[in-house]
């Protein structure tokens, strides 16, 4: 059996998506590019399917919260990040044949945060989606089990939005503990 050569995947997705692929970023060896929502189910199975890429691993879904409105920061005049929305959704793919690694990036309006799920192409999407649409609130359409999957279903909000508010409690030291404990909520008998 021979082994087709290893294509340029950037360049063998422009070809085949054209105006789908809407950003390409090179940094440090790694690829990401940002690509149109909508056709984020289809240009993953492109990858993993086609001969030459063979992206068959997914290897972890992330999210980043982009709040407040830092779209676009500008580092000495050059635009640092190409930021079209508040919510950013990263598939890593990794192509065991050919030994490398891709990074697939969607975007997610503030408003109704939403993408289409990625189960399809690859089952190990289901809980790594999961954790997202519960932690940041991004909801992926068509998936198979969108229940939460870390906090509680009574649970009000997102805890990994950068607008979440925080809560804290003073640490206890010798000299405030007893203005702690004026405050706690103590069983009482």
């Amino acid at each position: 059996m021979e082994i087709p050569a290893a294509r340029d995947p950037v360049q063998a997705a422009r070809d085949a998506f054209g105006d789908a692929i809407l950003h390409v970023k090179q940094f440090r060896g790694e690829t990401t590019l940002v690509v149109a929502t909508e056709r984020l189910p289809e240009l993953l199975g492109f990858f993993r399917a086609s001969p030459g890429l063979v992206y068959n691993m997914l290897s972890d879904v992330s999210a980043v919260d982009y709040y407040p409105d830092d779209y676009g920061d500008a580092y000495d005049g050059v635009q640092s990040d190409y930021r079209p929305e508040r919510y950013g959704v990263c598939y890593h793919i990794l192509s065991m044949l050919y030994n490398r690694r891709l990074r697939i990036k969607a975007f997610a309006a503030a408003a109704d945060p939403r993408l289409p799920a990625g189960t399809s192409i690859f089952p190990a999407a289901n809980w790594l989606e999961r954790e997202i649409a519960d932690m940041m609130g991004i909801a992926f359409e068509d998936h198979p089990d969108p229940r939460r999957l870390l906090m509680p279903e009574d649970w009000h909000g997102h805890p990994h939005r950068r607008d979440y508010p925080l809560g804290k409690e003073t640490v206890a030291f010798s000299f405030n503990i007893e203005d702690i404990h004026a405050h706690k909520p103590f069983a009482k008998d």
